[in-house]
C-alpha cells in the first residue's frame, strides 16, 4: 500500500475529536477514511468507496461489511477491545485498536463510572431520586451503608482496575484483586493485594470486573461464584456484557445472595429481556463507560494519529491481526511484498510436480531488508498457495494456513551489498529456487532454478516461462506459436548460459489459450498473470 499522506491534515482538522458524528476525510489525495460510530451508518454509505474505516463500539463491522469494502486496507477501533470487529475475516485488512495508557482514552471515564455505580449502590441514589420525583419522602426505605472499611474485590487489574482501586481507597475501602497477568508485586505497589478467585469471593462486600470478554471470563460470576460470596454482595460490570452470567445474577438478586448490581453493559444491547433492568436492586446504564467528551476526543485523536503513522511508514502500533507487519510496514515495502508474492506464483507455476510443497525457505539479502523476512515469507506463501486468479490467502493468514497444510516455513537473512530476496521451495525431494529484487520501484526476477536472466524480468502483466535448449530457431518457433494464437510478444529475457537447457521468459499481451502448442518446442512451459 503505497500511500503518500500529509500528517498535518489530520491534526489541523481536530481529527475525530467528536466521534459522535460521522465524518469523511481525504488524507492527501490518496486515502479516504470513513469515521463513524453510528450503528446503522454502513447501511447507507457503502464501505467499498473507502480505504479506511474507524468505528467505536456500537458499529458492528461484520465479515459481510469487510467483504463489501473492496478498497479497505485498515480498520481502526477507537477504544478498548475489538469484539465488535470480525478480526478473523478472511481478507488482508489490518485491524488496529488503541490501547490507552493512563490517563488517556477510555480509562478514566470507565473508572469514574465504576466508582459512581459503587457509590450509588451503597446509598440507593437512583432509587431515591425516582422516589422523590414521584412526590414521596421515604427516608427509611433507602437506608444505605458506608463504603469506609468495606472490602472491594477487583477482578482484572489492568489500567481501569488500577484507577478504580486508587479512587476507592480514598473512601477507606480495602482493595483486593485477581489478575492472571499483572504481577502481585506491581498491584501491591498501588494498594491491591492479589489472591485466587476462590480466596477472593468470600471476602468481598463489593465486586467489580474489568476483564476482556473471552472464553475464560465468560460467566465468571455465575451460580457457583455467587454461592461462595458474602450474602448481600454488590457487583458492578462496566467492562463487557457476559462476564457476569445474567441469569445467575437475577437468581442471586431474587434470593438476596446478591444485594445489588450496577450494570453498564449487557450480553444483548439494548437488552430485550428487561428482567434485570427492571429489578429494584439494579442500577443500569446504556453502556456509558466511554461516554464523556474527554474520552471521545482522546480516542478519536489517537486512532487517527495511528492511521497517519501507518500510512506514512512509521511504526504500526496497535495492530491486532497483523503482527508480522508491525515493525516493517512502510510505503517502500509494498513493492517487496509484491515481489515475494510474485516469486511464489512463478515457482508454483514452474514446478514440474503438482504435489503440495513441504518446505519453504525465504532469505533476505542486504542491510535494508534485515527486518523484512516476516512479510517477505508471508508474501511468498501467499503466492505459493494462491490458486489461479481467484482470491487466495493474505499476509495475515498465510503462515497459519501453511502450517495447517504441513508446509514448514523458514526465514533467514544474510548481509549483502545487493538487496534481494531468495525463495527456495521443496516438493517430493526436489528443490526449486527463485531470486528477485526491486529495481526502480518495480519487482523483477533475476534468477529461476539456476537460470540467470540477462535482463531482469519485470514481474507484471502476462508472463510466459519456458525451459529449453538454446538454439537459433527457438525464439522464432515460439513467437510463431504466439502469432498463430494472436498473442503479441512484448518483452523477452534469455538466460546468460550459452548451452544446456535454460529458462526463458516472455512478456505477452495475453495468455495462450492452449499452452500445449509449445510442447514440441520446449521441455517445460508455464504461464501466469502477476
Amino acid at each position: 500500500m503505497c500511500i503518500k499522506l500529509k500528517a498535518e491534515c489530520m491534526l489541523t482538522c481536530n481529527l475525530l475529536s467528536l466521534l459522535s458524528c460521522h465524518m469523511l476525510f481525504c488524507l492527501g489525495n490518496n486515502m479516504l477514511i470513513l469515521f463513524t460510530c453510528l450503528k446503522y451508518y454502513l447501511f447507507f454509505f457503502s464501505p467499498k468507496n473507502y480505504d479506511g474505516l474507524v468505528v467505536r463500539s456500537a458499529t458492528k463491522v461484520t465479515a459481510e461489511v469487510i467483504s463489501a469494502g473492496s478498497n479497505l486496507k485498515i480498520i481502526g477501533r477507537a477504544g478498548t477491545g475489538v469484539d465488535n470487529v470480525d478480526v478473523e475475516a478472511d481478507v488482508f485488512i489490518i485491524f488496529m485498536n488503541y490501547s490507552f495508557n493512563t490517563p488517556s482514552g477510555n480509562t478514566i471515564s470507565a473508572a469514574e463510572l465504576t466508582c459512581a455505580l459503587l457509590m450509588s449502590l451503597s446509598r440507593h441514589i437512583p432509587q431515591a431520586v425516582i422516589s422523590m420525583k414521584d412526590g414521596k419522602w421515604d427516608r427509611k426505605k433507602f437506608m444505605g451503608a458506608e463504603l469506609y472499611g468495606k472490602v472491594l474485590g477487583i477482578v482484572g487489574l489492568g489500567r481501569i482496575g488500577k484507577e478504580v482501586a486508587t479512587r476507592m481507597q480514598s473512601f477507606g475501602m480495602k482493595t483486593i484483586g485477581y489478575d492472571p497477568i499483572t504481577p502481585p508485586e506491581v498491584s501491591a505497589s498501588w494498594g491491591v493485594e492479589q489472591m485466587s478467585l476462590e480466596e477472593l469471593w468470600p471476602q468481598c462486600d463489593y465486586i467489580t470486573v474489568h476483564t476482556p470478554l473471552m472464553p475464560s471470563t465468560t460467566g465468571l460470576l455465575n451460580d457457583t461464584s455467587f454461592a461462595k460470596c458474602k450474602k448481600g454482595v454488590k457487583v458492578v460490570n462496566c467492562a463487557r456484557g457476559g462476564i457476569i452470567d445474567e441469569a445467575a445474577l437475577l437468581r442471586a438478586l431474587e434470593s438476596g445472595q446478591c444485594g445489588g448490581a450496577g450494570l453498564d453493559v449487557f450480553v444483548e444491547e439494548p437488552p430485550k429481556d428487561r428482567a434485570l433492568v427492571n429489578h429494584p436492586n439494579v442500577i443500569s446504564c446504556p453502556h456509558l463507560g466511554a461516554s464523556t467528551k474527554e474520552a471521545q476526543a482522546r480516542c478519536g485523536k489517537e486512532i487517527a494519529l495511528q492511521i497517519v503513522d501507518m500510512a506514512t511508514g512509521k511504526a504500526l502500533v496497535g495492530a491486532v491481526n497483523a503482527q508480522v507487519l508491525v515493525s516493517s510496514f512502510s510505503p517502500d515495502s509494498h513493492q517487496w511484498i509484491l515481489l515475494g508474492e510474485s516469486m511464489g506464483r512463478v515457482l508454483k507455476a514452474c514446478t514440474a510436480s503438482k504435489e503440495p510443497f513441504s518446505q519453504v525457505h525465504v532469505t533476505s539479502l542486504g542491510e535494508s531488508l534485515k527486518k523484512s523476512t516476516g512479510f517477505l515469507s508471508s508474501a511468498a506463501v501467499v503466492g505459493l498457495l494462491t490458486e489461479g486468479p481467484q482470491k487466495g490467502p493474505n499476509l495475515v493468514n498465510a503462515l497459519p494456513l501453511a502450517a495447517e497444510t504441513g508446509i514448514t516455513v523458514q526465514t533467514d537473512h544474510k548481509d549483502n551489498e545487493c538487496e534481494a530476496c531468495v525463495l527456495e521451495v521443496s516438493v517430493n525431494s526436489r528443490s526449486y529456487k527463485a531470486v528477485g529484487s526491486v529495481q526502480a520501484g518495480v519487482p523483477v526476477l533475476l534468477e529461476l532454478n539456476g537460470s540467470v536472466f540477462r535482463q531482469p524480468v519485470p514481474l507484471t502483466g502476462h508472463l510466459l516461462f519456458f525451459k529449453a535448449a538454446n538454439s537459433t530457431e527457438l525464439l522464432l518457433s515460439v513467437t510463431g506459436v504466439l502469432a498463430a494464437a494472436g498473442v503479441e510478444l512484448q518483452s523477452y529475457s534469455a538466460s546468460t548460459a550459452g548451452s544446456g537447457e535454460q529458462w526463458y521468459c516472455m512478456g505477452i499481451s495475453s495468455l495462450l489459450g492452449d499452452i500445449g502448442a509449445l510442447k514440441s518446442l520446449v521441455k517445460e512451459a508455464a504461464q501466469l498473470t502477476v
